[in-house]
């Protein structure tokens, strides 16, 4: 079940390969995803001392929050992968020039994980292409609706 989506990377990005990695939450975070206070959309994904971060995804604490606990919205968070799989992705970003992004956070068995993905940056001619084959299948289904409304 998805919590939300980074539609943003699909558009700044080809996206090559998915993975899907746990989240180290604090328990005011894991109450406010459940709420759905939480954006990805400027989120990205870092290779920092061996391990892979999610900087810039921001939860937006609950007005209920504990008082003990100082809520920081745009913390560094842990990503929990296998060893391997970091090992794969960290030679990608750091020899062929590949970034790291945040696409989609959901649940999976009571848990809360976020699908990343291996991505090359796409240059401007590339999103005006994307954008016309999308409004050319949008007008291919406008076509088809007509068609059949008269049939």
């Amino acid at each position: 079940m998805s919590i939300v989506d980074n539609k943003k990377a699909f558009h700044d990005f080809f996206i090559e390969e998915r993975f899907e990695a746990g989240l180290m939450l604090q328990g005011w975070e894991v109450k406010s995803i459940r709420a759905g206070r939480v954006q990805l959309k400027e989120s990205y994904v870092v290779y920092l001392r061996g391990d892979f971060w999610l900087m810039g995804a921001h939860i937006s604490p609950l007005t209920s929050a504990s008082s003990h606990v100082l809520p920081e919205p745009t913390r560094l968070r842990k990503l929990l992968l296998n060893q391997r799989e970091i090992e794969k992705l960290s030679i990608k970003v750091e020899r062929a020039g590949y970034t790291v992004a945040a696409l989609n956070m959901h649940y999976k068995n009571g848990f809360i994980k976020l699908d990343i993905g291996l991505a090359k940056g796409k240059k401007q001619h590339d999103k005006r292409n994307s954008e016309k084959d999308r409004e050319w299948v949008r007008e291919k289904a406008q076509i088809v609706r007509a068609n059949n409304k008269y049939a």
